[in-house]
């Protein structure tokens, strides 16, 4: 595959013409190498040995290496912007000097249950501690970490825990012995981490700040319920009912984190679903949603309870002890039908006469099942209505519709709500009378971190057609109108039609609707023919499949633009997706029967905007790009790329993850993307077909992978090979930053390698977190100049000091205006930078980018590359859904052995245009 050249590109039009037919010239190529006008099929045979030569084969990813790769510094504090004054929800921690001693601990027999660690050294802290503790007051990790403030009276020593009854971790009635042995492991001060956060040490101590971490810990982990970082508790707010037997509890988010003031506490309140503590046959009628529980279950409602019930704890209300056992299944028989021997008789019982002639409880549910808990080798039976749910379970599985939209309802908070809760909280938890932390001498300011620094953007100047009323735009807080504009460059659609599969909607809606959005993308600047290709119809929803078959043979598979009127009910929209791109090759644009019927002009334009993009046009493109004025990006063929990869649901464990890469396929414009997905290893967060070789019988190694692919694609397109790339990666955790950045940056330059050699373009690697807790708050919550109409932070505004990484280059950005509840301004760390960008630079880059995205006239909140891969990884699931049966196989078994199939093939006229805006 040669990739060498001259760079006289035909490239694609923009601004003045219609965006077809002849474009504009690129003249000739700068930068390293050149750049031809033909890419031939194969490498000369040897070029393609010597780069063989060179390139390891990649099938698994490489172990992380054992030195980590250097990030790079901040290359100053950004400066462009208007000044203003920010609050974050970070509280400054002021450390005291300490001796930090770390032990190790184990305890025989092994407990899997933190729980049950946690009562065990909850004891003997309470037995031992003014003895031969020597006063000192440990923190535990709830594993094998013992930590204290200065050296315990032994480096190595045995204990005897016995735990009773009275433990309701211990699952058992007999009183269990525990052996703990404390051996000293290391112990360290407090000089790295101030070496660190004076800049003076690049790499983070985190033993050091996760032994801190704990210590702030301690207390609300013996009080609440602990999730992750998250603290839940009915003390700390009003428990919310959000439907089928679930509750939103309330909580807080606590993190310690190195920061350029010194250590930082990130507190966040939280919400999130927990399971009702009440009987188990109560909760069975609202899973259900049935009122009468005298019927028998159906298999379906058999199968969703035991899915629904499996791993819960409950307790027993016809004992006087109150162990908890875990749900393991559900019977097939009813308790009623369900025999089993009494002790070592020869007598056999119903479940539902023995508790009768043991307990004298008549049971009123006898024709449902039986709760089996224990192994299925030693199985035990109990009716569901002795069993009660025990209090403090979270509901880890997805939720429905109707559930989400209560917990949105419970939790969404305006931004002064937001701030006042958390300043609240904070004073609630009263870290200055905690304890562990007087111990540790840790302090915490209980204030809101105040941040002067902050800058808020410019918005970027957006260009449209020049046909247009409005040739240039200047979005004011984060969104703009296209009424009197015309899209840059419009698509061409000669082939359409329309099907309606909603029995609720008029008979002439599909007619009226598919009559408006023509005429609506025609106003805007497509090349639109006004008379479908097959007849405008309706259809039955349960004949989809079949009716966009027979649509797709009437149109000779010429058809363009498929519009579609979904189903009154949900759940089809997958289905309509995975058939018209995997397997017919329809571009598709669905739309709900509510809007279709309101013929709501707003709605008309927002579908107009998706539907040019999938005919391959452009809405707006940024007026720097075509003036070439981008630094880093207008001066030279730049590719910017944008990677994600989504996991399973909760329970989905034989689901596998989906990996998506796009790039943009224009240049200077930077606002056409190609996407491609790939599934890969059930939660494998690395992407592991970036680039890949393969052994062919015939033609030997074989290269291959989704960023060798995009950058021949990005060649076709411009006529150019990419002198720069820019990757966006998104869903990236930080203790994955090393791991991700060694595989995938490796992957990145073995692919440029494998299409010439020498060809190594710089790469710049920006991962972009949204689940992060921080939060900005405006100075002043009442002046609307600081202030969008949802009352949150002005688009734009940027923040690289105070709560950002002492040394190294990040910076968190809010780019869009808020709709509802507190915005979540985007985390960007740099992690490898080899065009040299300046802070003013990267920033104000993400930001002009985030008023690109396609499918609306606003700015959003993630840079669009990473969005889009987001929708790509998203819509590639529903390829698959329906593919993986319930098996009898533990969940471990599933995840771990479960063959990856590929996907399905996304047909090439669908893969070369954005389908999945």
């Amino acid at each position: 595959m040669s990739f060498t050249g001259d760079g006289s590109g035909s490239g694609s039009g923009s601004g003045g013409g219609t965006g077809r037919g002849k474009g504009r010239g690129r003249g000739k190529g700068s930068g390293r190498g050149s750049v031809s006008n033909v890419i031939t099929p194969q490498l000369d045979s040897s070029l393609s040995s010597e780069i063989e030569a060179k390139l390891s084969i990649i099938e698994t990813p490489p172990p992380a290496s054992s030195k980590a790769m250097t990030f790079p510094s901040r290359p100053g504090y950004g400066t462009l912007g208007t000044k203003c004054t920010v609050r974050a929800n970070h509280f400054l921690v002021k450390l005291q000097e300490r001796d930090l001693h770390h032990y190790d601990v184990s305890i025989t027999p092994e407990i899997l249950s933190r729980g049950v660690n946690r009562a065990v050294m909850k004891d003997l802290v309470s037995q031992y501690r003014h003895s031969h503790l020597g006063g000192l007051q440990p923190v535990y990790d709830g594993r094998k970490g013992l930590f204290t403030a200065g050296p315990l009276p032994f480096t190595l020593k045995d204990f005897v825990i016995k735990l009773g009854e009275k433990d309701e971790q211990v699952p058992s009635r007999r009183e269990r012995e525990f052996k703990v042995v404390i051996k000293l492991a290391t112990k360290t001060g407090l000089h790295h981490l101030q070496q660190f956060l004076s800049g003076r040490q690049r790499d983070a101590p985190q033993e050091i700040i996760q032994v801190l971490d704990i210590v702030l810990r301690e207390k609300p982990s013996n009080e609440y319920t602990t999730i992750g970082r998250s603290f839940f508790s009915l003390k700390l707010g009003t428990k919310t009912d959000v439907g089928d037997g679930l509750e939103c509890w309330r909580g807080y988010y606590q993190s310690l984190r190195p920061t350029q003031m010194g250590m930082s506490l990130n507190i966040d309140v939280a919400a999130t679903a927990f399971y009702e503590a009440i009987p188990v046959a109560e909760y069975i009628c609202k899973l259900l949603n049935i009122r009468d529980s005298s019927r028998p279950l159906t298999d379906i409602d058999r199968t969703k309870v035991k899915k629904a019930l499996r791993g819960l704890r409950v307790e027993f209300t016809h004992r006087k002890d109150r162990r908890h056992h875990k749900i393991s299944g559900i019977t097939a028989q009813s308790t009623d039908q369900l025999m089993f021997t009494v002790d070592d008789s020869a007598k056999r019982i119903s479940v539902s006469q023995y508790f009768f002639e043991k307990y004298g409880i008549r049971l009123r549910c006898a024709h449902w099942p039986a709760l089996q808990v224990g192994t299925d080798s030693k199985p035990s039976y109990f009716p569901m209505e002795v069993c009660t749910i025990v209090v403090g379970q979270r509901y880890s599985k997805k939720l429905n519709e109707k559930q989400v939209t209560m917990m949105l309802r419970a939790s969404c908070q305006r931004p002064n709500e937001r701030e006042r809760n958390i300043s609240t909280m904070a004073l609630h938890n009263d870290y200055g009378n905690d304890a562990f932390a007087k111990e540790f001498g840790i302090n915490v300011d209980p204030r809101l971190v105040t941040i002067p620094t902050a800058r808020v953007l410019q918005p970027p100047m957006l260009k449209y057609h020049d046909t247009g009323k409005d040739v240039k735009i200047q979005p004011r807080v984060g969104q703009w109108n296209m009424i009197n504009t015309k899209m840059v460059n419009g698509g061409t659609i000669r082939h359409w039609t329309c099907v309606n599969f909603s029995s609720r909607s008029p008979p002439d809606i599909a007619f009226r609707f598919s009559q408006d959005l023509v005429s609506m993308c025609s106003s805007k600047g497509m090349d639109f023919n006004p008379n479908p290709q097959v007849p405008v119809r309706s259809a039955r929803s349960d004949q989809i499949e079949r009716t966009l078959v027979e649509i797709h043979n009437q149109s000779r598979g010429q058809l363009q633009l498929l519009i579609i009127i979904l189903p009154d009910f949900s759940g089809s929209y997958g289905t309509i997706k995975r058939i018209c791109e995997t397997e017919l090759g329809i571009i598709s644009q669905c739309c709900q029967p509510k809007q279709a019927q309101k013929l709501n002009k707003q709605y008309l334009e927002n579908v107009a905007l998706k539907i040019n993009v999938k005919a391959g046009g452009r809405n707006t493109v940024l007026l720097d790009a075509l003036l070439r004025k981008i630094p880093l990006v207008s001066d030279n063929p730049t590719i910017i790329f944008g990677a994600d990869v989504t996991h399973p649901s909760p329970g989905e464990d034989s689901s596998p993850s989906i990996a998506a890469v796009v790039a943009s396929m224009d240049w200077p414009e930077v606002t056409k993307y190609r996407g491609l997905v790939s599934a890969q290893t059930h939660r494998q967060e690395l992407i592991q077909d970036l680039y890949k070789v393969v052994q062919d019988p015939q033609k030997g190694a074989v290269h291959g992978g989704m960023i060798r692919e995009l950058l021949i694609q990005f060649r076709r397109s411009t006529g150019f090979k990419p002198h720069r790339i820019i990757f966006y990666r998104d869903g990236v955790s930080e203790g994955q930053f090393n791991q991700v950045l060694l595989y995938e940056l490796d992957a990145i330059r073995k692919a440029c390698a494998s299409l010439e050699e020498g060809y190594l373009p710089p790469v710049t690697f920006v991962v972009v977190q949204k689940r992060h807790h921080t939060r900005l708050f405006p100075a002043d919550h009442g002046n609307r100049n600081l202030t969008d109409r949802s009352g949150n932070i002005l688009p734009g505004t940027v923040v690289d000091t105070h709560i950002c990484h002492p040394t190294e280059f990040d910076f968190y950005l809010c780019s869009h205006a808020g709709i509802q509840g507190t915005s979540r301004p985007t985390h960007y760390h740099v992690l490898w930078d080899e065009n040299k960008f300046t802070a003013d630079l990267m920033q104000t880059l993400t930001n002009n980018l985030c008023y690109t995205y396609a499918r609306c006239t606003r700015s959003v909140s993630v840079v669009p590359p990473a969005y889009y891969a987001h929708l790509a990884a998203f819509r590639a699931r529903y390829y698959i859904e329906g593919n993986v049966s319930e098996s009898n196989t533990s969940p471990a078994t599933r995840g771990i052995n479960a063959e990856i199939r590929p996907l399905p093939t996304i047909k090439d006229n669908v893969k070369n245009v954005m389908f999945y805006c």
